[in-house]
């Protein structure tokens, strides 16, 4: 796995040179403004390379007593799930609170309708929502 990870970045520096001849080679005939900041970007994209190859070349292995692991061990497991703990607990708390306040809505609605002066056989009769508008009209005149 080693070798194969050596012979494709040789492969691939091989062809950056090679692409970097060809850029220099096209460059003479540009004006020098533009060729001044293509000098920019190349030294911007070499110095990214720099940066992108240390950071992949670093190892991630932290000496664990007389092992090796990656990562923190225990620590970060635990610390891994405490977040999906608590949004669980949340959704939980917030799915309660809502069924708390539905039921609470439905209780005053009931509550309403049985202290009315009304029967609640009266609501389902289809002259009352007629009733209703004729009373709205006459508190509105």
């Amino acid at each position: 796995m080693n070798t194969t990870l050596s012979t494709s970045a040789a492969t691939e520096e091989q062809f950056g040179r090679q692409v970097a001849a060809r850029l220099t080679a096209g460059a003479e005939d540009l004006p020098h403004q533009i060729s001044e900041r293509l000098r920019a970007a190349r030294t911007q994209a070499v110095a990214r390379r720099k940066v992108v190859r240390v950071l992949q070349t670093a190892p991630a292995m932290v000496p664990n007593g007389g092992t090796a692991a990656l990562g923190g061990g225990w620590w970060t497991r635990v610390g891994s799930i405490i977040p999906l703990i608590a949004l669980v607990s949340g959704l939980i708390v917030i799915t309660s609170l809502q069924e708390d306040s539905r039921t609470d809505e439905l209780a005053e609605v009931d509550a309403a309708l049985l202290t009315d002066d009304l029967p609640p056989a009266a609501y389902t009769d289809p002259g009352f929502a007629q009733f209703l508008k004729s009373e709205g009209a006459d508190v509105q005149r």
